[in-house]
């Protein structure tokens, strides 16, 4: 089971994204604020679940949380300020909309920006190792799918409802057939595109 906090005596919050390697949509992010000590054998990072299991535990982890946030920074933002920077935005968004402060944010992953002063911790596969960032990580991964799959009924032609905006061989077919949607990252295609040829 992965560890249920990273110091004793401190409200954590964990955070996590998802969405950083599609070519297409917003990158999400969450931030979750489990109970003290809090058990869940279940709670793993997004990536090793099915999606099943994904949609069950988010129910579970926005009912057992003390406190949970998820948010976003879109396309226009991620070709304005970087894909990094605007990970990093969308973290910052949903620390913004947790109901309770915390003292210690674990961030997944190896960048981020302070927050409000909040001492924080950058944690290399951080979602492999706390419950906290796990959480994050399965909240962040539920809603962006969801998003991309309502966002494939007004765009069926990109495969978004099976791929949900990344790079595979569908969605590059459809661009070179297509080229942009509406909500395409324009330096995401822009590489991709260079790659292709």
């Amino acid at each position: 089971m992965l560890k249920s906090h990273y110091s004793d005596g401190i409200i954590e919050a964990g955070c996590d994204e998802a969405g950083r390697g599609c070519l297409a949509g917003p990158v999400f992010a969450a931030a979750v604020i489990l109970p003290y000590d809090y058990r869940n054998s279940r709670i793993n990072d997004s990536k090793k679940l099915s999606a099943a299991k994904r949609e069950d535990l988010r129910r579970e982890i926005e009912k057992d949380s003390l406190a949970w946030c998820v948010a976003s920074a879109d396309h226009s933002e991620i070709d304005k300020i970087n894909i990094l920077n605007a990970s990093i935005l969308s973290m910052h968004r949903a620390l913004d909309g947790l109901k309770l402060k915390p003292g210690l944010l674990l961030i997944d992953g190896n960048r981020f920006k302070p927050y409000q002063n909040i001492e924080h911790k950058c944690i290399i596969r951080g979602d492999s190792c706390y419950l906290s960032i796990a959480a994050a990580s399965i909240l962040a991964k539920t809603y962006r799918d969801e998003f991309m799959v309502e966002l494939s009924q007004k765009f069926p032609q990109y495969g978004w409802s099976r791929n949900k905006g990344y790079p595979t061989s569908e969605h590059r077919n459809a661009l070179l057939r297509l080229g942009y949607s509406p909500y395409h990252r324009r330096s995401f295609v822009l590489k991709e595109q260079l790659l292709m040829f």
